[in-house]
């Protein structure tokens, strides 16, 4: 093979501070790549912060808010209370009547002022899951008694189905009672007539299904993403006449979360809806352990 013929001494010292040149060029681009990243980097840790201080200051706010409520709502509940059993002296059929909006509209504050404490806690971590061996016969009993005076003044039914071949759980049962609270209470108050039913089976070989299932106002299909997010409601004649924070099923889903299940609904405008909450026979002993 012929010799390729010598570059000259000039050509090759041009071609050599080419290739310095771009070399540098390129080595130039890249510091400045990597500043604009790391600047970048800054930028997002400095976002990340001012997030978390701004979620730190709203929980902060809503605890206190919710514990400076408490106490007034208290005393309101109390004297409504007092005057509701005429121990001051006998009332008239509307002043009774006039107690019993009082105590109402109070007990609905309270309620709300009970969701924002929740949600303040769960967002700053400090939600305490306890997880214990309890019987399902036990917790619809104590929800049963729960809702009988609520029950006695509508003409809608509540039924607890017994709870057959079930075992006993491992999990908190007073966080699961919150959530069928939740379920049971919205169900009695967009259902004016028929029955709401509460039931429990097995899902599979580890999980168990509870379901609340109502004759109520149905609910359209593309509201059902949404409802579990916070603050979110229903539009709907009643719910103008039923006041709430739109946190009840926003807070089921993350104690759902906590227990290691899950929520959802199926429901159909004019028909009625099921809420139900799917969570494990025996919690993961590191989910009760994060709580």
């Amino acid at each position: 093979m012929p010799d390729l013929p010598a570059m000259p001494d000039g050509a090759h010292a041009s071609h050599i501070a080419q290739l310095e040149s771009e070399a540098e060029a390129l080595r130039v681009e890249l510091e400045e790549t990597n500043q604009g990243v790391l600047a970048l980097y800054a930028e997002l840790d400095n976002q990340a912060e001012q997030l978390r201080q701004a979620s730190d200051l709203k929980s902060r706010f809503l605890s206190y808010m919710s514990h400076e409520f408490r106490t007034p709502l208290g005393s309101i509940l109390s004297i409504a209370s007092l005057l509701s059993d005429e121990l001051d002296g006998p009332l008239s059929p509307e002043q009774h009547k006039q107690v019993a909006f009082v105590s109402g509209a109070a007990r609905e504050l309270s309620d709300m002022v009970d969701d924002l404490l929740d949600l303040a806690k769960i967002e700053a971590g400090r939600i305490t899951i306890s997880p214990a061996w309890f019987d399902m016969f036990d917790l619809f009993s104590a929800l049963r008694g729960m809702f009988r005076p609520i029950v006695d003044a509508t003409a809608v039914d509540l039924i607890f189905e017994e709870p057959v071949g079930l075992p006993r759980l491992y999990g908190d049962d007073k966080k699961l009672a919150q959530i069928l609270r939740n379920f049971i209470s919205n169900s009695l108050k967009f259902t004016q007539r028929g029955h709401v039913r509460v039931s429990a089976r097995l899902e599979n070989d580890h999980e168990v299904r509870f379901a609340v299932s109502d004759t109520g106002i149905g609910i359209p299909a593309e509201l059902h993403d949404t409802l579990f997010e916070d603050f979110s409601q229903i539009d709907s004649p009643l719910q103008k006449r039923l006041r709430g924070t739109g946190l009840g099923l926003s807070l089921c889903k993350r104690f759902a979360a906590l227990l290691g299940g899950r929520v959802g609904v199926l429901s159909e405008p004019g028909v009625g809806s099921t809420f139900y909450v799917i969570i494990p026979l025996a919690m993961a002993q590191d989910t009760a352990d994060e709580g």
